[in-house]
């Protein structure tokens, strides 16, 4: 058996600027890796990220790699062995999951032993700005279940959340710090903040600095995120959070997603699953891993100013499961 890998770079216009704590961007630039045998390619796309040392360069270099072990059959159990977590092994694992679903003719929920995935319901994100252009962004909006809002940890987050909840005041609202705040700032904002609609804190300190979370009053649920990468950083979770967001791009592909979902909730986390930007072919396999999460984030297309065709169908903030064509 021999596949031919190929590895490309693809830039993704955004529909303006999209600001978090750590800075912005106008385009989404991802990875997109094919791996092709037997007259059907499997697909799979990541986005290098920058908090995690990760450029395209660098993750470019690590696909290629295993590019030989790949053609030559290198299977998703040996590609964990070779390659650590993150968005190099992501792209991989989700095209040979592709690749065999096509090779068989089954979903990749059939071949996973899943249940046939239902319609989830994905947050819609603001990106940070100024509170009243986050107010007006959350008017336009209004109708949506659940917003999540990035903050910066400066003198503005309650101004913002409340002009957000004064615009949408039927909306659940989840709030994304992105390590931008300190102790005192959630003991000052999250009593506050659940008056204002707001269901779930998302990585309030640091991941290096996390330890303050332990014992305090969980007026708010808090969910780890660059304190949470696969199923082996779960332990030291414990004490600190409520929840865990499960994000491809550092698991490092779905077959460790999915491990990492069954054992948080069996340790009584709840489950967000989350995204970086990008395409529908980066959100299809978290669909599979939404199921029965209590918070999913899975907007990156509707970020862009164009997705990729065939994409994943939204109707509003309701994802439909991901056709045949799509992925999977």
């Amino acid at each position: 058996m021999y596949r031919s890998v190929t590895v490309r770079r693809e830039s993704w216009p955004l529909q303006g600027v999209f600001r978090i704590s750590r800075g912005a961007r106008t385009e989404s630039e991802v990875i997109v890796v094919e791996i092709a045998g037997d007259d059907v390619a499997g697909m799979g796309e990541c986005f290098p990220y920058k908090r995690y040392g990760e450029t395209l360069d660098s993750v470019a270099a690590q696909i290629e790699s295993v590019a030989g072990e790949l053609a030559n059959g290198m299977d998703r159990a040996g590609l964990a062995a070779a390659l650590a977590p993150g968005a190099a092994r992501n792209a991989i694992d989700c095209a040979l999951w592709d690749l065999e679903a096509k090779q068989t003719g089954k979903r990749v929920w059939e071949l996973a032993g899943l249940p046939e995935p239902k319609p989830v319901t994905t947050v819609f994100t603001l990106g940070v700005d100024e509170p009243e252009v986050m107010g007006a962004k959350a008017a336009e909006n209004a109708a949506r279940p659940v917003l999540k809002l990035k903050m910066t940890g400066d003198d503005k987050d309650l101004e913002r959340v409340t002009l957000i909840h004064k615009n949408a005041p039927n909306a659940k609202l989840v709030v994304d710090a992105n390590e931008g705040w300190t102790v005192a700032q959630y003991q000052e904002y999250a009593p506050k903040f659940a008056e204002l609609g707001v269901v779930m804190i998302e990585q309030p300190l640091p991941a290096a600095d996390d330890e303050g979370l332990k014992g305090l009053d969980r007026v708010v649920p808090v969910c780890a995120d660059e304190s949470c990468h696969d199923s082996k950083t779960l332990d030291a979770l414990v004490g600190k959070y409520d929840m865990i967001n499960i994000k491809l791009d550092k698991t490092g592909g779905l077959t460790e997603a999915l491990v990492l979902r069954d054992k948080a909730l069996e340790m009584g986390f709840e489950v967000m699953v989350g995204c970086m930007v990008g395409t529908s072919l980066a959100m299809a396999p978290g669909v599979l891993v939404a199921q029965g999460c209590a918070v999913v984030d899975l907007d990156g297309p509707l970020l862009l100013a164009k997705d990729r065709e065939p994409g994943l169908a939204y109707l509003g903030s309701v994802i439909q499961p991901p056709e045949f064509g799509t992925w999977g």
